[in-house]
């Protein structure tokens, strides 16, 4: 799982997903650190910054809103989301991107709550 370590929202999301995670078949990589650029390979620095992305063990990648299902079947509990993520894509994307496109003003928020 790749994430902006330099976005706090991010990382705080990343550490609720983690703690999810209880078979531990996750592994966070930093999109700033050298492994991340072996596995998003030709991704433009652009592109891989713009969102946070999945390389499952086949090394199959998603990213954005695409990732949501496949990340949710690896954890426990999880397959029912991901067959809503997989049903909906559309919706699924544009959670996301409302996300992404908003994830300053949740960080700020996710450090109020944090208080």
């Amino acid at each position: 799982m790749l994430y902006d370590r330099d976005c706090g929202f991010c990382r705080a999301s990343l550490r609720r997903v983690l703690a999810w995670d209880r078979r531990d078949r996750l592994r966070p990589v930093a999109l700033q650190d050298e492994e991340a650029e072996r596995l998003l390979g030709e991704m433009s620095q652009e592109r891989r910054m713009a969102s946070w992305h999945l390389v499952t063990e086949d090394g199959q990648r998603y990213s954005a809103g695409r990732a949501a299902a496949p990340l949710l079947r690896l954890l426990p509990g999880g397959g029912p989301l991901a067959r809503l993520a997989d049903a909906f894509p559309s919706a699924t994307d544009a959670g996301y991107e409302f996300v992404a496109g908003h994830r300053g003003a949740l960080s700020r928020l996710t450090k109020l709550l944090r208080r």
